[in-house]
């Protein structure tokens, strides 16, 4: 395929384009699905798109194709829509050529169904009554990238995802408790089956929660809302606009003093060699003990604001132009283990699942809690319902009283379990 799209960019400067650039993404998973506590099916699903973006006089056209490519409609079309476009500054890579091995090891079928079946029998030995299901797939990608400067990039990786669910129906209450991982070379369900047993324990008596300013304490499934604020907040694209609330804010300390947050792209299991525009991803410092260090950015929006590209520059599909993304963000712990944190609330709640979206840019947010606990005299006493929190992020993170040690990954966001003050809480 590299050959093809050598002959991609090679066909677009022949008809007319001043520079061209090639990006590939190909895709193959063979999920594993329960239900109802058994297998339910499997599939083979592959995926593969080529997406094409040129310059001719200056303006930019954007064309993709999936599946098979045929390179002359893909090049008129690219063609046809810059002429549709206003000229633009064009950002390309120089010239390099980085190729990185696959990472990570393939695991058959075969393994994804016993370790699904193992799971669930181990969920229904404790809790006979209770519905189970789950998705366990092993999937390979590879990305490559090429342009008319002369670069070449190539990244193949493969990963293994699961996840499991156990609902449990108690007359007219329901409770759903979802559990899963991602990993690069094992699968060992053993903790999600764990996390899941002790949340079950926890909720098996339906409580009052306390109400009003009171100290909320959330997981790391649930931290991950606050983190995706800060990420929009400290965005180049968002900060060029004006629209972050930090944007006036280099250099200043903008939340708790107990908060550092960085990027690093060697983080397994997401790790990132590079951005989608073919620039090196990097270690990136964004906030050190409360202080905004830097905003992260694509190519454009680099050289926008002065800079250069920060090496976050992601297709939010194959059909659109890079945009600052991070990879994996990640919150520095504390000391203190789970059982600690809780010790320390004499009045409080946890926040573990949530329904509804997160906050938006303005930091403001009203979540209800659709899987929670209340705490009193540094105890758990049961499952609190109906239950909203609302507040805002930015005023959250100066609140901080505590973080945990208990860091995990929730999607490419590594966070510890976090206490806040500055919430309030509904009934």
């Amino acid at each position: 395929m590299t050959k093809q799209a050598q002959e991609l960019i090679d066909l677009a400067l022949k008809m007319g384009a001043s520079q061209a650039e090639v990006y590939h993404s190909r895709s193959l998973s063979h999920p594993v699905f329960f239900e109802a506590n058994r297998l339910k099916q499997l599939e083979s699903s592959q995926s593969e798109g080529t997406a094409l973006r040129l310059w001719k006089k200056g303006c930019p056209g954007l064309a993709v194709a999936y599946g098979e490519v045929e390179s002359q409609k893909l090049v008129e079309k690219a063609i046809a829509l810059s002429e549709l476009n206003s000229p633009e500054t064009i950002e390309l890579s120089d010239s390099r050529t980085d190729i990185h091995p696959n990472i990570g090891e393939f695991v058959p079928v075969e393994t994804l169904i016993e370790a699904g079946k193992n799971a669930i029998s181990q969920l229904r030995e404790a809790y006979p009554e209770a519905i189970c299901s789950g998705e366990f797939s092993c999937e390979e990608d590879v990305t490559y990238l090429l342009n008319s400067q002369g670069l070449y990039c190539e990244y193949s990786e493969t990963s293994i995802n699961y996840y499991l669910g156990l609902e449990w129906v108690r007359g007219e209450d329901f409770l759903g408790i979802y559990e899963g991982e991602q990993t690069r070379n094992h699968i060992n369900t053993d903790g999600v089956v764990k996390e899941i047993l002790q949340r079950l324990e926890w909720a098996k008596e339906n409580v009052s929660p306390a109400t009003g300013r009171i100290p909320v304490l959330f997981t790391p499934n649930a931290a991950a809302m606050l983190w995706g604020t800060v990420a929009d907040a400290i965005n180049g694209k968002v900060v060029l606009e004006k629209s972050s609330p930090w944007s006036d804010k280099l250099g200043e300390k903008v939340i708790s003093e107990k908060l550092t947050i960085t990027q690093q792209p060697n983080r397994e299991p997401y790790t990132c060699p590079f951005d989608d525009e073919g620039t090196i991803t990097q270690h990136l410092a964004l906030i050190t003990q409360g202080k905004l260090e830097q905003f992260y950015s694509d190519r454009t929006i680099g050289h926008a604001l002065g800079k250069e590209s920060t090496g976050n520059g992601f297709r939010p599909s194959l059909g659109r132009y890079p945009t600052p993304s991070l990879v994996n963000l990640i919150v520095e712990p504390g000391t203190d283990n789970f059982n600690e944190l809780i010790q320390q609330l004499d009045r409080g709640i946890i926040v573990d699942q949530m329904l509804g979206g997160g906050a938006d840019l303005s930091g403001e947010f009203s979540i209800n809690v659709d899987l929670g606990y209340g705490v009193r005299k540094g105890k758990i006493t049961g499952r609190i319902k109906d239950t909203m929190v609302t507040g805002n992020v930015y005023n959250a993170l100066k609140e901080v009283i505590i973080l945990g040690n208990d860091c995990r990954w929730t999607e490419s966001c590594y966070t510890p379990s976090i206490i806040v003050e500055g919430l309030s809480v509904i009934g």
